[in-house]
């Protein structure tokens, strides 16, 4: 009973990760299109920095703690290739995170240099990992 309370709290704290991953980008989409120091900017660099700092950065840490805690709980899954890929992904995801922090803080600073574009494509990358992980934990590919 234990393992599956875990397991709840990991896919709550990694709904709430990905919802991150997939909005700040989104919200660094339309920070590029305000003016440096606007009211607008401003607005954004606190939306940024609270959906990172507030939202993000625990979801993460909590997902990690849930995981690992299942693999403590349950050894024998670390022999499965499947979740060996699925870590490989989580490790992108984290990655990732790591980058959009970085561009925070660069918009935080005014210094950001990346178009719009860079933004929307970067947008894809948490979505395309996700689907990775769910795949390789639903259908056990190997």
């Amino acid at each position: 009973m234990l393992y599956l309370w875990i397991k709840a709290l990991h896919v709550i704290s990694i709904i709430a990760w990905m919802a991150g991953l997939l909005y700040l980008p989104r919200l660094f989409v339309y920070h590029t299109q305000a003016a440096p120091r606007s009211e607008a900017s401003e607005t954004f660099k606190v939306m940024e920095r609270r959906l990172l700092r507030a939202i993000m950065d625990p979801a993460m840490t909590a997902a990690y703690v849930f995981g690992i805690t299942m693999i403590v709980l349950e050894p024998a899954w670390m022999k499965q290739g499947w979740l060996h890929a699925k870590i490989l992904f989580v490790l992108l995801l984290t990655a990732s995170h790591i980058l959009m922090g970085r561009w925070q803080k660069d918009f935080a600073l005014d210094r950001n240099t990346r178009p719009q574009r860079f933004y929307r494509i970067v947008n894809e990358v948490p979505t395309l990992l996700m689907m990775g992980i769910v795949v390789f934990v639903i259908v056990k590919p190997f």
